[in-house]
């Protein structure tokens, strides 16, 4: 398959004060949120000035790839699109057909299956596209990589530098306390997300050494009555203190791909001031960000998807997942599958 650039897409984020409650009313339209749970989010933006980091790390992962692009190929152009914020799917599609692109490799900046992290950027990207019109380019998505070895790779890099912060006499007892962003159950009852997440948490346990761990969950965003995947990590770390199940934990967010807003704030503000209140010693592991073996990956996908005879690489008893997906995979809660 021959293409003439690569697109990533990515959430998006605001870069200012200003940016917030747009940005907001943008990830929110057409859902049944609360103004007051918005408003609470905002104040998450606001605690750092309003600026996520998402956008900067998002460029920063783009001049990584294209660095090893230029080593060692294929040599091709880079674009990016988000879902909420500037530059916008639509507008960067409309770029691209002024460049001449024809067709381009998408990255999606999620590595695992459920509405919300596959599907959801297939319609995105769909949406966009019509927008644009006939002359938009096609966009073929790259496959979840939650499983491909680049990906467990630097996971576990990120996991055993945050084990070796913890000062060695608190590792006796010490837990590694995976977390993900939470979805309602709805969505997880119709997708691979948590069989996902349960393999990467066992593949990065078993390389190294590891047996003390759990899955938990972050950063729920719904209605108060609609059920989410959980326990949510600061109940589960009350839980951690009460029943004495640890006396240290290394929290990884293994759902995450880079530092961005809700790893900052829900990690690194409410549950270390959480854990310092309960005297539980706490370390967070890094996302996987611009890791070589991270990025390295990404170059893979992309030669994959180019030479349909090139292997694809998995670990674990998942296998690697399909470059199409089926078309009742993944819908929307409430919805049926349909053609992608």
């Amino acid at each position: 398959m021959n293409y003439d650039a690569i697109l990533v897409v990515s959430f998006g984020g605001p870069e200012s004060r200003e940016d917030v409650i747009p940005f907001l009313e943008t990830v929110l339209r057409g859902k049944n949120i609360p103004r007051e749970r918005l408003l609470t989010v905002a104040d998450h933006y606001y605690h750092f000035e309003g600026k996520s980091p998402i956008s900067q790390q998002t460029r920063e992962l783009i001049a990584r790839l294209q660095a090893e692009l230029e080593r060692n190929g294929p040599s091709l152009p880079i674009y990016l699109g988000n879902r909420n914020w500037h530059p916008l799917l639509a507008d960067t599609l409309r770029q691209m057909e002024k460049d001449g692109i024809r067709r381009a490799v998408g990255f999606v900046t999620s590595a695992y299956s459920s509405y919300s992290g596959c599907r959801q950027y297939r319609e995105d990207i769909a949406r966009a596209q019509s927008e644009v019109g006939p002359g938009a380019p096609e966009v073929d998505k790259l496959r979840a990589f939650f499983n491909h070895p680049g990906f467990i790779e630097a996971t576990v890099e990120r996991v055993r530098d945050a084990l070796g912060a913890i000062p060695a006499d608190a590792r006796k007892n010490l837990q590694i306390v995976y977390t993900a962003h939470s979805i309602p159950l709805s969505m997880a009852n119709t997708s691979d997300y948590v069989k996902q997440l349960q393999e990467v948490q066992r593949l990065v346990s078993a390389a190294i050494g590891h047996t003390n761990d759990v899955l938990v969950y972050q950063s729920r965003s719904g209605a108060p009555g609609q059920p989410w995947l959980e326990p949510d990590i600061l109940d589960y770390l009350r839980r951690v203190n009460a029943e004495n199940l640890a006396s240290a934990v290394v929290l990884a967010p293994i759902s995450f791909l880079s530092d961005h807003m809700e790893v900052l704030y829900d990690l690194d503000v409410e549950a270390r001031q959480l854990c310092d209140s309960l005297g539980l010693t706490m370390s967070r592991a890094k996302t996987v960000g611009v890791h070589p073996k991270f990025i390295g990956m990404i170059r893979e996908l992309i030669l994959e998807r180019m030479n349909p005879e090139l292997e694809r690489r998995a670990v674990g008893i998942l296998g690697p997942r399909k470059d199409v997906c089926a078309e009742d995979c993944c819908p929307a809660p409430g919805r049926p599958g349909r053609p992608r």
